[in-house]
């Protein structure tokens, strides 16, 4: 009969297909149990929203049931985000990794994009925050419904955020007149960046989607010196007028040390809604360019699709009120992708922070 060390030797021959160390040494195999000719254990992965998940269940099945006298195995799937180390006593506890969506530009879908992708992790189990930094445009209330949603205080004095769809939503939009302009100076836009994330009662967050404005200006960089970042996500459409701006956006993240953990293209093909028949708005590659110039990957494209709009302006994103459409089904996969490229760079982190440790 198998042992739990036989168990345990079998599934360390499994990588992480992401960090590329094996399961066990990175803690993701817990309460193995050996029952006769059944096996049951834990796989923990580091994201809920693993874009691999079903490839790695598969994979530990096969390694155990190569054992003598094992006949069947029960693995329970889970995901525990880790925490980004560097949050530590600088936002409330509970946040573990933030992640900002920035284009550089205006026009690109950046906020539909950042909507989605929350949701998109929310719908994989993730606790997901988004915090809608854009000062001009505050667009997040009626993309998720609730426009009408008056601020209050929380138990302890804190800002409690509206809720919708399991996505917990602060916003400027909360905080300005419909038709009044927003003429804010630096010093005010820092104050407000530093209120929403730490006087905001946001409660146990895996991630925390920051929605920027367009541009390289005050709000980006607030954000960046105030919190150390898990990553970038940043937003383009094909064509290389809108490339050109994005390029100042990825090139301000790495002059501020934060990593880029993708492009995401949008407004990408056209599929017509008549005849099906696909075909290229914009000019093409755009993105895939961008992408290799900067050696990050090209997290995904978008399609073009009416459905998108007509979902963010009736208050409910496109992977809810079309959760099988294609361009749901994109959005899906870039948040999967955009999750664990987090968890990669967070254990690189933590690499670096073990080796300063010894020196």
């Amino acid at each position: 009969m198998a042992t739990v060390d036989d168990v345990l030797r079998a599934l360390s021959a499994c990588q992480e297909p992401e960090l590329h160390k094996d399961i066990v040494s990175l803690g993701m195999i817990r309460n193995v149990s050996v029952n006769g000719s059944r096996v049951s254990f834990d796989y923990v992965l580091t994201t809920p929203a693993c874009p691999l998940k079903g490839m790695m269940e598969e994979e530990a099945r096969a390694a155990v049931l190569k054992l003598p006298g094992v006949s069947d195995v029960m693995i329970r799937m889970a995901g525990q985000v880790r925490k980004d180390a560097r949050l530590e006593g600088v936002l409330p506890a509970g946040i573990k990794n933030v992640v900002a969506v920035g284009s550089g530009k205006g026009g690109v879908g950046k906020s539909t994009v950042a909507a989605n992708l929350a949701v998109g992790l929310a719908r994989d189990g993730a606790a997901v925050g988004l915090m809608d930094a854009d000062i001009y445009g505050p667009n997040q209330p009626q993309m998720l419904g609730v426009p009408d949603w008056k601020l209050g205080p929380a138990e302890d004095e804190r800002i409690a955020p509206a809720e919708s769809f399991g996505i917990k939503l602060m916003s400027m939009g909360f905080l300005m007149e419909p038709d009044k302009a927003a003429i804010w100076r630096g010093p005010m836009l820092h104050g407000a960046i530093t209120q929403f994330l730490k006087d905001v009662k946001w409660g146990e967050l895996d991630y925390l989607i920051v929605d920027l404005p367009p541009g390289t200006g005050d709000v980006q960089l607030s954000l960046c010196q105030s919190v150390p970042l898990a990553g970038a996500v940043v937003v383009t459409t094909p064509q290389s007028v809108a490339t050109a701006d994005v390029t100042r956006a990825v090139a301000m993240f790495a002059k501020l040390q934060v990593p880029v953990l993708g492009v995401i293209e949008n407004m990408g093909r056209f599929a017509c809604p008549h005849c099906g028949e696909e075909s290229d708005i914009f000019s093409i590659g755009g993105a895939e360019r961008l992408a290799k110039k900067y050696g990050v990957p090209l997290l995904g494209s978008i399609p073009l699709d009416p459905q998108i709009c007509e979902s963010g302006e009736s208050g409910k994103p496109v992977i809810l009120s079309r959760p099988e459409s294609k361009p749901a089904l994109a959005f899906r996969d870039v948040a999967r992708k955009v999750a664990a490229r987090v968890s990669v760079l967070g254990e690189g982190h933590k690499a670096a922070r073990g080796a300063a440790a010894l020196k």
